[in-house]
């Protein structure tokens, strides 16, 4: 191959990686490191990390940030938000600074950069993509190692219904990741969520409102899973007939479309004419991560209409029915 050809492939090379490119890439090409040197002279390229370049002067995108991090540290994949990000159409859309996780086999050592997160990866060889570009951890795999680390439950919920939303990816994929995995934080809860998705059911968020919201405050039992009786066959998911209450414990991050909000809307209107019922709708911030407040709010709405009860607090040293 003549050198006009190494340096077409080479050219080649550069675009498919977004204007960065390792020494060893241009060496494997049939070209030699004067060529290097050369363009980093005349300020053409600029050195990112040592045997790293990015083959302009001017400010670098996320994408470059992600595949200078990779070649830097190969073998390596983009892991975590990174290769969900990267599995993206747009992954240079959202912020430029976002820290870049890679995954590398378990054992090795990598020098730490500024920005830079490292994943040491017992399963690297069956989680990655190596022939993508760049290589990636597994879509569905990411995900998980995502939600495992999430803050919180609504964060939890967000990941998964944001994968599973944008047909990425699939509930049962999901679940058959988690069962390969030895080892993984709320592994139950990421798991009911998923089959939740699954069967087109809300019950892992009754669960929360019972067990964090209804349960420890003293609230009023409802009837579940209550027939709606009107026009509309269905069922409520907790009705509180005597008090004038429904509550419905809206999964909407798992199903949200202007179908389901525009039937949703109906039902609501017909608890109001027909049964004079006033709806109530929570989600996983209320029923799980603002407990204590939510409540508060719901012992208040009770008494309004006609429980003689108060809301009492729950063991947790700041809870809000105990702040008043």
């Amino acid at each position: 191959m003549g050198e006009s050809q190494e340096l077409r492939h080479l050219a080649r090379l550069i675009n498919d990686q977004d204007g960065v490119v390792a020494r060893g890439q241009v060496l494997a090409c049939g070209l030699d490191s004067a060529l290097v040197r050369r363009r980093l002279r005349r300020g053409t390229w600029v050195t990112l990390y040592p045997g790293v370049y990015v083959t302009h002067t001017g400010l670098l995108t996320w994408g470059q940030r992600a595949w200078a991090a990779v070649l830097d540290a190969e073998p390596a994949a983009l892991s975590h938000q990174s290769a969900i990000r990267i599995a993206s159409r747009k992954p240079n859309d959202g912020p430029v600074d976002e820290v870049i996780h890679i995954a590398v086999p378990a054992g090795r050592h990598v020098s730490a950069r500024p920005g830079v997160v490292v994943h040491h990866r017992r399963t690297y060889d069956t989680d990655v993509h190596a022939h993508f570009t760049p290589p990636r951890v597994r879509f569905d795999d990411a995900v998980v190692d995502v939600a495992a680390q999430a803050d919180d439950e609504i964060a939890l919920v967000s990941i998964l219904a944001t994968a599973i939303g944008n047909r990425q990816t699939t509930a049962d994929r999901l679940i058959n990741v988690v069962g390969r995995r030895r080892r993984l934080r709320r592994r139950s809860l990421i798991v009911a969520m998923l089959e939740d998705v699954r069967d087109g059911t809300c019950s892992t968020l009754e669960h929360e409102y019972y067990v964090k919201v209804e349960k420890p405050h003293g609230l009023p039992s409802p009837e579940r899973q209550a027939p709606t009786y009107t026009q509309r066959p269905g069922f409520r998911d907790l009705l509180y007939q005597r008090l004038g209450v429904a509550v419905e414990l809206d999964g909407r991050l798992f199903h949200d479309s202007a179908r389901a909000r525009d039937r949703d809307l109906d039902r609501d209107l017909d608890a109001a004419v027909e049964q004079d019922l006033q709806t109530i709708r929570l989600g996983w911030g209320q029923s799980s991560v603002r407990a204590c407040a939510t409540a508060v709010k719901m012992g208040r709405l009770f008494v309004k209409n006609g429980w003689d009860g108060t809301p009492t607090p729950c063991s947790r040293p700041d809870c809000a029915v105990r702040r008043g």
